[in-house]
């Protein structure tokens, strides 16, 4: 069995902030794949399906951020779930919003939902690191973090989420490399199609 992780803080006044797209993600997964309802378990939410073929559990710990690592580990206990077996997905302040990347072990880089993960279950699983931007100032991370998304970003964060959601089976097969390229597309069509529009547009 696989396991996704999106990382967030549970309650309705942060559903859309920056630090939850990680469970906006995974919310688009279950719905996009038919998953299972959500129910409560092992101090968060899990859903059941499947992706390219793999049975997955699909987890949204409900422990706050800083303790996102207790839910997970319990989960993984439960069901006997490796470490190379679980993708995290979360916010990432040092990407450009609307870009992802893929990365499999190493370290937390100061992200307080991968730090408790990391002290549960060791660094050996692997993570979507999703763009929310930097705001400039160290000083000015947490509000950053924890301001909803503008009405902007909120039309670059619903392609990125469907992008992801579309592919999900990859991370799961983990051809991390081409889901990395599908999203992308998916963000930016290829050239050509919009050199083909351009010229529609001027005939």
């Amino acid at each position: 069995m696989h396991m996704l992780v999106g990382l967030g803080n549970p309650g309705t006044e942060y559903a859309r902030n920056r630090h939850n797209i990680g469970f906006m993600a995974v919310d688009e997964i279950v719905r996009r794949h038919s998953f299972a309802a959500w129910r409560s378990k092992f101090h968060g939410d899990i859903s059941e399906g499947r992706l390219g073929g793999e049975k997955v559990l699909v987890m949204k710990p409900t422990t706050f951020m800083n303790e996102s690592g207790r839910a997970v580990q319990a989960a993984m206990t439960f069901y006997k779930i490796l470490p190379q077996d679980v993708v995290v997905l979360h916010d990432e302040l040092d990407l450009a919003g609307g870009k992802l990347r893929v990365k499999r072990g190493g370290g937390h880089a100061g992200h307080n939902g991968l730090r408790s993960i990391h002290s549960h279950i060791g660094e050996g699983y692997g993570r979507v690191r999703i763009g929310i931007g930097h705001p400039g100032d160290k000083s000015r991370v947490v509000g950053h973090v924890l301001k909803d998304f503008s009405k902007e970003e909120d039309i670059w964060v619903q392609k990125l989420i469907d992008g992801m959601a579309d592919n999900a089976g990859l991370l799961v097969e983990g051809d991390d490399g081409l889901f990395q390229t599908r999203v992308a597309a998916h963000m930016a069509p290829p050239k050509e199609n919009k050199d083909k529009a351009r010229n529609k547009e001027s005939e």
